[in-house]
């Protein structure tokens, strides 16, 4: 099954990718790997990015879909980088997971694992990756989460 064919039997809709609010590019392929930015979670219905703080208002649950949220985005931009051929992923290689927590927070992986949960339901075995999840006193514009991530491809 393609990963399209997955991404609709899951009702998987990705996300627009928009520019970038700096001065680099969404992901940088270097011979078969393609490194991607990171990103943080969509804006909300509202219009508005999520702002928050692990174990200082937010829940674990909450940063698990944001962090989620943000494995939508990467795989909407590893699609719009490899021209819409996902089934070109050979494999999600390395996820860095960095959690806006406050100081005596301790459950950083329990967050990161919405977006690696998210890429094994999508790309199977293929989404199988090593990881790092850490906290961070603060992150752009107050995002709970943000996720980068480094991707094989054929």
């Amino acid at each position: 099954m393609s990963v399209e064919q997955r991404l609709k039997e899951l009702g998987i809709v990705l996300p627009a990718v928009g520019g970038p609010i700096g001065n680099y590019v969404h992901a940088k392929r270097v011979g078969n790997l393609l490194y991607l930015s990171g990103k943080g979670p969509p804006e909300g219905v509202d219009g508005r990015m999520p702002k928050g703080k692990l174990g200082a208002g937010m829940s674990i649950e909450e940063g698990y879909q944001h962090a989620r949220q943000v494995g939508l985005v990467l795989i909407a931009a590893i699609r719009d980088a490899l021209g819409g051929e996902l089934d070109r992923v050979e494999d999600v290689v390395k996820v860095l997971g960095m959690v806006n927590a406050a100081p005596d927070f301790e459950d950083h992986p329990k967050v990161v694992n919405g977006c690696s949960d998210l890429f094994v339901e999508v790309f199977g075995e293929r989404g199988r990756h090593a990881r790092s999840a850490v906290g961070m006193s603060s992150l752009p514009g107050g995002i709970p989460v943000e996720i980068e991530v480094i991707v094989a491809v054929r």
